[in-house]
C-alpha cells in the first residue's frame, strides 16, 4: 500500500473524588497518511458520564499543508439521534450541510477568517493532532483559528458552523508511559478564559502527544468542573 495507517484506542476515566479511576467512555481512531501528504482521521467516541451520553463518529481530512478539506460528523445524545453534517473548506469559505430533529435541514456558507488552522472535531485524538500543525518553542503561547460543528464543550449539539479562537501553550518534552507503551512526548495546555467562542470558559486542558510526525495523543486531562483523564491504551502503526 502507498498509504500508512496509525490506529489505536483511548480510555476515558474520571478524576472526580467520588469516581476516581472509573471508566466513563472510550475513543477508537485511525489515521490514514497518504503518499501525497494528505491525511484522513476516522474516530468513534462514546462518553458515558456525565449524562446525557454522547456518541460521535467523524471522518476528517486535511491536505498536504494541514489545511482542512472536509469533515463528516454524526451525533447521538442520550442514545437518540441528534444530527449529522458535512463541513467543507475551499480556501476562502466554510460551508455546512446538516440535518437534525431540532434544526431540520440546514445549509450554511460563511467567508472564512484566514488563515484557518483546522476544523475542531471534538475527538480527543484530533486535539492532539491540531497542536502538531504549528511550529513551537518551549513556553510559547499561540492562538488557533478553527471552525467547529459545535461550540459545546462535549460537542453535543446539532452540526452548525461555529468559529472559535483558542490558545495553547507548549510546556516542553516529557516521557509518558501508558498501557500502550512508553513515549517521548511534547506536553501542551489549552487555555480558554471564555473569550474563545466556545460555550463558556473551559478548564485548563493538558495534552501529551508523541514527539514525532504522527503526533498521536498519549495522555491528557481536564481540570475544573470536568475532572477527566484520557489515556492511550492501544496503538498500532
Amino acid at each position: 500500500m502507498k498509504h500508512r495507517i496509525i490506529e489505536g484506542r483511548l480510555a476515558y476515566t474520571s478524576r472526580k473524588p467520588e469516581m476516581i479511576g472509573r471508566a466513563r467512555g472510550f475513543e477508537s481512531f485511525m489515521f490514514t497518511r497518504h503518499s501525497d501528504g494528505k491525511l484522513t482521521l476516522r474516530a468513534h467516541c462514546e462518553i458515558e458520564e456525565p449524562e446525557p451520553t454522547v456518541m460521535r463518529d467523524i471522518v476528517y481530512s486535511v491536505d498536504e499543508n494541514n489545511q482542512p478539506m472536509d469533515l463528516f460528523v454524526r451525533l447521538t445524545v442520550g442514545d437518540a439521534f441528534m444530527g449529522s453534517g458535512w463541513l467543507r473548506f475551499d480556501g476562502e469559505s466554510i460551508e455546512c450541510e446538516s440535518f437534525g430533529p431540532s434544526i431540520g435541514r440546514l445549509s450554511q456558507k460563511v467567508a472564512a477568517e484566514l488563515p484557518v488552522d483546522g476544523f475542531g472535531t471534538h475527538p480527543i485524538v484530533s486535539d492532539g493532532y491540531l497542536l502538531s500543525t504549528k511550529t513551537w518553542r518551549e513556553g510559547q503561547r499561540q492562538k488557533f483559528n478553527v471552525y467547529l460543528p459545535s461550540p459545546d464543550h462535549r460537542g453535543a449539539t446539532p452540526p452548525m458552523i461555529a468559529h472559535v479562537k483558542i490558545d495553547a501553550i507548549y510546556l516542553g518534552v516529557e516521557q509518558a508511559t501508558t498501557a500502550a507503551g512508553s513515549f517521548r512526548t511534547r506536553r501542551f495546555q489549552f487555555v480558554d478564559d471564555g473569550a474563545s467562542g466556545m460555550a463558556g470558559a473551559h478548564p485548563p486542558y493538558d495534552v501529551w502527544i508523541t514527539d514525532d510526525e504522527d503526533a498521536v495523543f498519549v495522555q491528557g486531562g481536564v481540570g475544573g468542573y470536568m475532572q477527566t483523564w484520557y489515556e492511550l491504551v492501544e496503538l498500532s502503526r
